[in-house]
């Protein structure tokens, strides 16, 4: 299952949209309002909404200035966010979020929209940034 944010302009270069990603705790200013958990563990960390089970990401890839790759640390639920950052002018760069999950039929059917939102949620974020 793949979804795709909107792609959304940050006011930041891209060198320090990059560095902001790079610093996990900066997810916390992403997260939607409802969240009821936030929390940093060395190269991961774990966060919590309502009605949904506590998902751990681990920071799985950097590539300078253009890509940031989190991965679910379960292997029970086997998906990829990746941000990826590129120039739109001097101080403002483009992001665009892409949520790539291996789950069966009935799981995707069940969680495509609820992470469809999310996902959305978090481009409305980084475009407020």
């Amino acid at each position: 299952m793949n979804i795709e944010g909107n792609t959304v302009i940050v006011n930041k270069s891209q060198e320090e949209t990059f560095n902001f990603f790079s610093d996990l705790n900066n997810f916390e200013k992403i997260m939607p309002e409802n969240i009821n958990k936030f929390e940093v563990d060395g190269d991961s960390f774990i966060f919590g909404l309502p009605g949904m089970p506590e998902i751990r990401l681990v920071l799985k890839e950097k590539t300078p200035f253009s890509n940031i790759t989190l991965g679910a640390a379960s292997s029970k639920l086997p998906f990829t966010l990746s941000a990826d950052i590129s120039m739109f002018e001097e101080n403002k760069s483009e992001v665009s979020l892409n949520f790539n999950g291996d789950f069966n039929p009935m799981m995707a059917m069940m969680i495509k929209k609820p992470l469809t939102k999310f996902v959305e949620t978090l481009s409305e974020n980084i475009g407020k940034l």
